[in-house]
This record gives C-alpha cells, structure tokens and sequence, in this order.
C-alpha cells in the first residue's frame, strides 16, 4: 500500500511538472519570441528528463540510449532559425518624398504609391538547385588539373619502367598503365589520388588460381596464385620463382623488394627536376605510395603491381599488404568490372548514376565522420540503386541522392553491406560498432535537413 502511495504522489508530481512546462512554454513564446521558446524548451525538457530519471526507475529496455532518431530530433530543435530583432520592428519609416511635379501639400491616402524596397529579397532555392550547385562548387575537378595529373603521371610511370627493366631485368614486367577514378571521370573534388599499375607477365600454363576460401586463410576477397608444373618445369624455370612461399607467388616478398628499390634506389629528386615537380617515396605506409608536389597541386600515386587476366571477366589481384594468414594471398580488385558495369547501366537510359556517386564521394571526403565510407563502400550503394527500375534522369537527382542516404542508412542498421560482384564480402566488416553509429548518425540527420551535408 505504501507503494502504490508512492507511485501515485510521484505521477501527480510528474502532471504538476509538465504543467509547469507547458505554462513556461507557452509564455516564453510571447515574451522570447520563437526562437528563444525553442531554446527554453530544451533546457526544460532536459531538466525534465533529469528529474524523471532520479525519480523514476528505469526499465532495462530504455538503458540503451536514445536513437538515431531521438538525436537527430534534438539536434534539429536546438537550431532555431534566426529571427529579426524588435528594433527591426520599431524603426520609424522614412516619408515617401513628393514628385517634382505635384504640388506640395496634402494628398488622399489611396493616392500615395507604395516605396520600392532597395534591396532584393534572398532566393529560396529547392534541395535539387542546392545539389547541382555542390557539384559545381565541390565535386568537378577543373579540366587543367585532370590534363596535369594525368600528364605527370604517365611520365612518371615511364621513369619507374626504365628504371624496372635496368634494375630487374630478368623479371618481366609489362607496361605500367596509370588509371583509376580520374581517369574514368569519377574523381571527385580534387584530382588527389591515381594508381600506377605494374603488370607481372606470368608464363601461361605455369599458374593456376585458387580461390582464397580454400586456402588456411579463409578469405573470400583473396586468390592465391599457386606454381603448377612442377614435374616437367621444375624450380627455377620462371624467373618468379624466386618469390614462392610454399609452392605459392608471395605478394609479400614482391612488394618488400619494390619497396627497398622506390625508397633507396630511384633518384627521385633528378626524376622530379626532370619532370619540374618533387617526388618522394611515403615511407610512413604500408602501400607503395609516391607523393607529388607540383606548384598547381599535389597528389599520391600509389604503385600496385598486378596478375591480369585473373579471371574470364579481367578482374584484377592485387599485391596489397595483408595481414595474417593472408599476407601471402592477392587481393582482388573489383574497380575495372563495377566502373564497367555503372558506364553500362547509365548508357542504358542516359542515367546519371556515376554522377551520384560523384556527389556521394564528394559528401564524404569533405566531412570529417562520413570521411570512412570509401569510393568502395559508395559504389556497391549505386550498383545497388542502379538496377531499380525508376527514373535517373537529372531532375530526379536529388530524390535518388535521398534514396542512397536510406540505403545507406538501413546498412548500416544491420551492419551489413555485401559486396554487388562477391555478396559473400561485408564491406562494413572491419568498422568497429562506435564507427557504424556515429556514420548512421550524421546520414540520418542529414535525411532531416540534407543541405547539412553540403
């Protein structure tokens, strides 16, 4: 009985409360204005909220923490709109000065012509104009530094192959190709990043693939390139064999020797004279990374030697720095099949998919949270969008950049965003728990007021 006592003088206190609120509320419109009222009302409700949980226990359920939603609503109430000052209000009107012409002295009141304001009221511009305008401002790279990026880095690429073929003759390396996102027009912002690939011309008949699902790794994202043939061309027939572990190419050994040659034996600094800007070898990473410094810009080129032709559809294994069981396995790169097939469902209906994905990129390399979602997470989201069946014409830009925030939004719920072209790769597998909230965070207040984003 003493309980339900208890119970009950605390509801009544909680209705005495909120009438408070509502009374201080309601006043505080009157005298602060809209603005001040949104104010006060935070303050009230978190004092509120403050009072209800000392007073009240809470059950196990609501412990976890407001949602995404509840945040989001809080953030956007604690951003009034600006409103005018009472002077603004109060300031007397200058009288309208009579023509020349009239004479001077009292006029009917429906006679006298309205004043014409000075200066022209602001455009309201809709979320679509606002779009194309960050794409005009943030997202096209200026036509002269793609022309110079791409200028620098062939004529590197040809310095690194002479320098390949006199240093490691023995070793058949093809002809380096410069590519990636600029140069299939996909760059967004800045024209700050290119691959340089360095093809290993394998002898056909030697080498088989073996998926890396089975090998000890375990990894759907790898293939191991194992030596075949052994009986009728033994060890030391191919001049990679001086790379195997185990009966398997290393792209571990390989990068370490191209490693110690970009960083101590290439004159980097008569190569960039030459070429009239500097470059040195990023020591600091695990990739081979080359920056360039020239007077207009600068830029990172990453150096990724390669097995073409590693399946029916040309998709690339890359030698990349993996860990573990891995390190001795080639990563797959998917980038040549899913630009292939954006290029391919645009020229369907003359979509604007790629240039979706270049507002996505844009969005996120210019925002320090949503900076984590890469030019590989933002793609599977169009390919994903891209074969539904709606319109991708640019007067429905905005609606679908909306569409790929939910899509992305919901990913992140569940922690999950399979790969388009290998579904059994979670590309959100290796973002901790911390990372994934505060990404879904920032995406769905940015569906609230998506102009924050910008």
């Amino acid at each position: 009985m003493a309980e339900f006592s208890q119970k009950q003088r605390k509801q009544h206190g909680g209705e005495g409360l909120g009438s408070v609120v509502d009374f201080l509320l309601a006043n505080a419109r009157l005298v602060l204005g809209v603005g001040g009222a949104a104010v006060l009302g935070i303050a009230t409700l978190a004092v509120k909220r403050l009072i209800d949980r000392a007073t009240n226990p809470r059950d196990e359920d609501d412990t976890k923490g407001d949602s995404w939603k509840e945040l989001s609503l809080l953030r956007a109430t604690s951003h009034p709109k600006p409103q005018p000052s009472p002077a603004a209000f109060s300031q007397p009107k200058s009288p309208v000065s009579p023509s020349p012409s009239a004479p001077v002295g009292p006029t009917p009141t429906h006679s006298q012509t309205t004043p014409k304001l000075s200066s022209v009221a602001p455009l309201c511009l809709t979320f679509q104009e606002k779009l194309l305008a960050f794409e005009r401002n943030h997202v096209i790279v200026p036509e002269a530094h793609v022309t110079l990026v791409k200028q620098l880095a062939g004529d590197i690429g040809l310095e690194l192959q002479a320098y390949l073929r006199s240093k490691f003759s023995e070793l058949p390396f093809g002809v380096l190709v410069p590519s990636g996102p600029l140069y299939e027009g996909l760059q967004a912002g800045t024209a700050e990043h290119v691959r340089l690939l360095v093809p290993l011309e394998l002898e056909p008949g030697l080498w088989s693939l073996v998926p890396g699902m089975d090998t000890v790794a375990r990894e759907p994202r790898c293939w191991a390139v194992r030596r075949t043939q052994l009986e009728f061309h033994p060890r030391g027939c191919s001049p990679w064999d001086r790379f195997l572990v185990g009966g398997y190419l290393s792209p571990r050994v390989l990068l370490e020797l191209l490693r110690k040659a970009l960083s101590a034996s290439v004159n980097w600094p008569a190569i960039g004279s030459l070429l009239g800007c500097l470059i040195w070898p990023n020591v600091a990473s695990d990739e081979l990374l080359l920056k360039v410094h020239h007077e207009c810009l600068e830029f990172t080129l990453a150096v990724l030697m390669v097995v073409p032709g590693a399946s029916t559809d040309d998709r690339l294994l890359l030698a990349w720095p993996l860990e573990g069981l891995a390190s001795n396995l080639w990563l797959q790169d998917l980038y040549p099949v899913e630009t292939a097939r954006l290029r391919a469902l645009d020229d369907q209906d003359a979509g604007t998919r790629r240039r979706l994905l270049l507002l996505l990129c844009g969005v996120c390399r210019g925002h320090p949270v949503l900076v984590r979602l890469g030019w590989s997470h933002l793609t599977q989201v169009i390919l994903r969008l891209g074969e539904e069946e709606v319109a991708w014409t640019e007067e429905a830009l905005g609606e679908r950049f909306l569409q790929a925030l939910e899509f992305l939004v919901g990913s992140l719920e569940q922690a999950s965003l399979p790969c388009h072209f290998n579904p059994s790769v979670n590309l959100l597998g290796s973002f901790r728990e911390e990372e994934i909230d505060d990404i879904g965070y920032v995406l769905y207040s940015g569906l609230q007021v998506p102009e924050s984003l910008f």
